[in-house]
């Protein structure tokens, strides 16, 4: 029996009940809504094969986890039909296929492939298809060594398949941990790429650049700076013939302290070909802060890094503390980078700028709304404002830029925004302590488009470029301050 190779398959599992990781939207439904379900209406599902929802109040008690069974990949395959935007009207085949897929897949990469790994014959009856791709799945298990890892290695990379088949993103399988993150071990820099930035920078388009690089880490102590163009990792191309080398990539990203990482990038500020030599450390998780400052004689400059609980208040409070000194002529709120958070915020900090607001909409796949309204106890500012975007601002941040520009309560600049925003996900717990996140509706915007997949467009083009961060320009904050000023 060969050895699994060193690099599989890249999945995402997480495992912090408190993050979800979103991956760059798909344009949901599409292709999925052409699957009707051929049987009608789903059968219930046994009792012990439903999902426990997790109250939107607490958080799933870490535990150690259990075996990932067949059991449990009932549970999910039916808290999918059930619990899901597309549930109503999916064909139990797409989840299957899907399932099926990286099962035979995950097989091959460790070399015990078996005659029997074949997707039985489905015929869209939920009850029996689960049926014969259980009995297809137990006959592969069977004839596998009693290898534990091995077995849970097939069910997770199965259980993948299956959530990534509805091509949805805030859809996550999330396994138990022990406790919030310890620190981590690294180099101090946020990365990206040219264009529009994914989610998996392995996708990217070169250059492939320093973004930021955090202070006191062992990048700033180096020398290295924002917009660095990196050219090689350890001596070896980053970028051959155009394309990205996931494997350097991978290099940046150190998981010892005792790796040593050489760096040569090209410095667009002064044309210099630099190299550094960085030894990683240990960098505490604590979340980035809100900040705020003057520019233009009179303008608020806000950064927000995300819509975490009181982060409207943290903004306000910001303006709050300027307007002691300063009679403020506008508000420029900075969500670059902002991954998103609580629609509660949204709200909040929207009522800043109008009330008695409807600013979207969550709906279900037969088009039943709830509407989302602002949050008319926030005092109006009476400013003008202004939002920089770009396309790593997701989740609630492309909530509540797609209400700005809908709404018509300022002018979004930078660029467009990721689309990440199917919808508020709910927990659901698994007899193996892992909790899936599901999404049972949609979020449309204010004027009842929907922008996930899609991105909310910004009015006036501004990227943040490598050769801007290199000379410390940035032409987002030029073109809002002369929106502002006008």
């Amino acid at each position: 029996m060969s050895e699994a190779p060193d690099k599989p398959r890249t999945r995402r599992i997480v495992t912090m009940p408190w993050i979800v990781a979103a991956s760059v939207a798909v344009v949901v439904g599409t292709g999925l809504l052409a699957y009707a379900h051929a049987s009608g209406a789903a059968p219930a599902a046994t009792a012990a094969a439903r999902c426990v929802a997790v109250p939107d109040d607490q958080q799933p008690t870490p535990t150690e986890p259990a075996p990932t069974t067949i059991t449990t990949l009932k549970q999910a395959y039916h808290c999918i039909l059930d619990h899901t935007f597309i549930g109503p009207v999916l064909d139990d085949r797409v989840l299957l296929a899907g399932a099926f897929t990286e099962f035979a897949r995950e097989l091959e990469r460790r070399g015990i492939d078996q005659p029997t790994a074949t997707l039985p014959k489905l015929t869209g009856n939920r009850t029996r298809d689960w049926t014969a791709f259980a009995r297809t799945y137990q006959t592969v298990l069977a004839a596998l060594p009693a290898d534990a890892d091995q077995k849970q290695a097939l069910a997770e990379a199965t259980m993948h398949g299956m959530i990534e088949s509805l091509h949805e993103n805030h859809t996550a399988w999330m396994r138990p941990n022990q406790g919030p993150p310890a620190d981590q071990v690294g180099l101090g820099i946020r990365i990206s790429s040219s264009g529009r930035s994914p989610s998996d920078l392995r996708d990217a388009v070169p250059p492939v650049y320093v973004q930021a690089v955090r202070a006191g880490s062992p990048a700033a102590d180096a020398g290295l700076r924002a917009g660095d163009i990196i050219d090689t990792v350890n001596g070896v191309p980053l970028v051959v013939n155009g394309v990205l080398s996931p494997g350097v990539l991978d290099s940046l990203h150190p998981k010892s302290a005792a790796d040593t990482v050489r760096v040569t990038v090209q410095r667009p500020a002064t044309g210099e070909t630099l190299t550094f030599e960085m030894r990683p450390a240990a960098l505490s998780q604590e979340p980035p802060t809100t900040t705020a400052e003057l520019v233009g004689g009179n303008l608020a400059h806000v950064t927000l890094p995300g819509f975490s609980p009181g982060a409207a208040d943290e903004v306000l409070d910001k303006i709050a503390g300027l307007r002691e000194d300063t009679e403020l002529k506008g508000v420029i709120l900075d969500l670059r980078g902002n991954g998103g958070g609580r629609r509660e915020e949204v709200a909040t900090l929207l009522g800043a700028f109008t009330h008695g607001t409807v600013f979207g909409k969550d709906c279900d796949v037969r088009d039943h709304c709830t509407p989302h309204s602002t949050d008319d106890t926030t005092p109006l500012l009476n400013l003008p404002l202004v939002v920089l975007t770009d396309s790593l601002c997701a989740s609630a941040c492309d909530d509540f830029s797609s209400a700005v520009k809908d709404l018509k309560l300022g002018s979004l600049v930078g660029s467009r925004t990721a689309g990440v925003v199917a919808g508020l996900p709910t927990g659901y717990t698994l007899d193996d302590g892992s909790t899936l996140l599901l999404v049972a509706k949609h979020n449309v915007a204010a004027n009842g488009e929907m922008i996930d997949g899609i991105g909310v467009a910004v009015d006036y083009q501004a990227p943040l470029t490598p050769q801007d961060l290199s000379a410390g320009h940035d032409p987002a904050v030029d073109k809002a301050v002369s929106l502002l000023s006008a």
